[in-house]
């Protein structure tokens, strides 16, 4: 498989160019246009293009579908949104007014026949049919936030989230839309990529469910009359024999990593400073005049090199590279200082008068390095906004000891009784969620938790102002689910702490580190990757036995084959929400699986993108109403 990220962004590109493909070798002024898009549509651009990318390509305005616009002739006007019944009537409204001449209709997900006949009825009552350039089906239902990463919905949606599928009063027609949403978007992400999968899932399940219907509107596209969508993969010579592995899991089968304090950057920046769609929002300070400062945005994107680099790092070596990178700037801004003074050059008139000397190269040079020079300061700054925020949370919280007591946890650690216990009675120590998060790992790591302790466990979380609803949902899928960890769920799992950050006190760093922890995380496989490493490689094991085997290119059902190759490509898929944790666990199995000559490719994909509080908050609602008897 390609990149998901970089197939949707060439997919975006084209729509933009109208569907034409890009010709790289004739670089052509670009023709204005208007780009009108749902919430939807944003979603999906926002991570992917920037604005400066948008103006390049000619879109002079970019405004949502729903808003008052005015009447803009003779600029040819590209719609992107889902084919709702809402959008459709604004569209058809749009052609009433005449707000546009030319219209070039691309939606989201496939429109309905039924639906594309009311907009032919729309366009026909207002005269406006010749105006309408074409209409496409992009299948772009999904939004790419990384290279090997994507999720159906924004994180703040309420639609597909872990609440929306186990909430009692779900009724069948809901759950159906549910589960057909998912199977719509999967579809789209394999269009997409151009691949037909092969389906793996536990039985018995809402993954059950969407792995049937999945493989069934996949074969329906495969041996329907027409097989356009796939074509480049049915089609005779092509190379594409490494067909990838989908493994669509539930979240009931991992109910401790979301709800995991973490120590990667990218981790911590969604958990701590809430994340979305790659975009940190930071509170400025107020100043000292009362004057309310402005909310700073960061975007954390492919393009940052230091982001790429760093987003899978543990924190305390993102604080000791952001400080060498601060160094490493003070002595490229030295070196030009350095230069301007050698030639007398002061301000910006001089330059001129110094080009007849010998060293014009050398101020050609620095010239030319000053832009570069200034992005680099400004990523500098960014990102040290960004960790000296997640470092204020982390002292303020005491995190890293939350941290390093959840992977003793989790590693299976004899005798962390009396420290859960301390650390919830710890008026220091986090906030109520933190504790709660804490000993709900706690509760579903152990094997057996006599009623005496849990009442003791459970009134040191009153008294510290926990609400208990999370974890009465909790007990009561623990008491009808195999949710109990097995001896081997979180093997490996743990921390060894180093020497305190002597590189960055020596050096006087921005960030006080001291009465932090250095913690180096050992290397262990989460409950998901382990899973992923057996369905791959083909290990022998009576669990994967339950787990089905779907082949869309098979007419018939198809068996586990024997003697297989691992898979190479793999793309895992949670049903019920995601989480960065669990990401980067599986980019660190892939590295460590790529060998020469063999490339491990793991794609995370999620109906959403919750973090541990936000998913807390979901228990939580989910326990309050097992107490008004709401839940069958």
């Amino acid at each position: 498989m390609g990149s998901i990220r970089q197939k949707q962004i060439t997919a975006i590109k084209q729509m933009l160019n109208f569907n034409q493909p890009q010709m790289k070798l004739t670089p052509s002024e670009p023709v204005w246009k208007i780009l009108i898009y749902d919430k939807t549509g944003q979603d999906i651009i926002s991570p992917l293009i920037s604005v400066k990318e948008l103006r390049e390509f000619g879109v002079t305005l970019f405004v949502q579908l729903h808003s008052d616009r005015d009447p803009i002739p003779e600029v040819p006007a590209i719609y992107f949104c889902t084919p709702t019944d809402e959008n459709l009537t604004r569209i058809g409204q749009d052609f009433q007014k005449g707000v546009y001449d030319i219209y070039h209709l691309n939606f989201i997900s496939p429109i309905s026949r039924q639906k594309l006949e009311d907009l032919a009825s729309a366009a026909i009552a207002s005269n406006s049919v010749a105006n309408i350039q074409k209409v496409y089906d992009q299948y772009l239902n999904f939004i790419s936030l990384e290279d090997d990463m994507c999720i159906l919905r924004h994180q703040k949606s309420d639609h597909l989230t872990y609440y929306a599928i186990n909430k009692g009063d779900i009724v069948d027609t809901e759950m159906n839309n549910i589960i057909d949403s998912i199977v719509d978007s999967l579809f789209s992400v394999f269009v997409t990529l151009g691949s037909v999968p092969i389906i793996r899932s536990p039985k018995g399940n809402a993954a059950e469910q969407v792995s049937q219907k999945l493989n069934q509107k996949l074969r329906e596209n495969l041996f329907g009359v027409r097989n356009d969508l796939f074509h480049t993969d049915t089609q005779a010579g092509n190379f594409n024999f490494q067909r990838p592995l989908l493994i669509i899991l539930d979240r009931n089968i991992d109910m401790a990593t979301p709800l995991h304090h973490t120590w990667t950057y990218q981790a911590l920046a969604h958990d701590l400073l809430s994340m979305t769609l790659n975009r940190v929002i930071l509170e400025e300070s107020i100043p000292s005049g009362g004057v309310r400062a402005k909310n700073k945005s960061c975007e954390l994107d492919s393009n940052d090199k230091f982001w790429v680099t760093h987003k899978g790092s543990p924190f305390p070596t993102v604080a000791e590279a952001i400080q060498e990178e601060l160094e490493q700037y003070k002595s490229s801004e030295n070196e030009v200082k350095k230069l301007k003074s050698s030639m007398g050059i002061d301000n910006e008139s001089d330059i001129a008068l110094s080009l007849v000397t010998d060293n014009t190269a050398k101020i050609t040079s620095a010239v030319n390095s000053l832009p570069q020079l200034l992005e680099r300061k400004r990523l500098i700054d960014m990102h040290t906004s960004i960790a000296t925020a997640i470092l204020n949370s982390i002292k303020h919280r005491k995190l890293d000891t939350f941290f390093e007591l959840e992977e003793k946890i989790m590693s299976k650690t004899q005798g962390v009784d009396k420290q859960v216990m301390d650390l919830i009675s710890d008026p220091e120590a986090g906030t109520p969620d933190d504790k709660l998060r804490l000993f709900i790992i706690y509760y579903i790591c152990a094997t057996h938790l006599p009623e005496t302790e849990m009442n003791r466990f459970e009134n040191a979380l009153v008294e510290t102002g926990c609400d208990l609803s999370a974890l009465k949902y909790i007990k009561m899928m623990k008491s009808f689910t195999k949710l109990t960890a097995g001896p081997n769920q979180y093997e490996g799992a743990g921390t060894k702490t180093v020497n305190m950050f002597s590189k960055l006190v020596s050096q006087g760093s921005n960030f006080v580190m001291e009465g932090v922890k250095n913690l180096v995380v050992k290397r262990h496989n989460l409950p998901v990757t382990r899973i992923v490493d057996n369905l791959m490689e083909f290990k022998n094991s009576q669990e994967l036995d339950e787990y089905l085997y779907l082949d869309p290119k098979q007419m018939k059902s198809a068996k586990v084959p024997k003697n297989r190759s691992p898979f190479q490509d793999a793309f895992v898929f949670i049903i019920g929400g995601g989480n960065y944790i669990e990401y980067q666990n599986l980019v660190d199995y892939a590295k460590q699986k790529t060998t020469a000559g063999n490339v491990k490719k793991i794609t995370y994909g999620a109906s959403t993108l919750n973090n541990a509080n936000q998913f807390l908050k979901q228990l939580s609602l989910l326990g309050q109403e097992l107490m008004t008897n709401k839940f069958q």
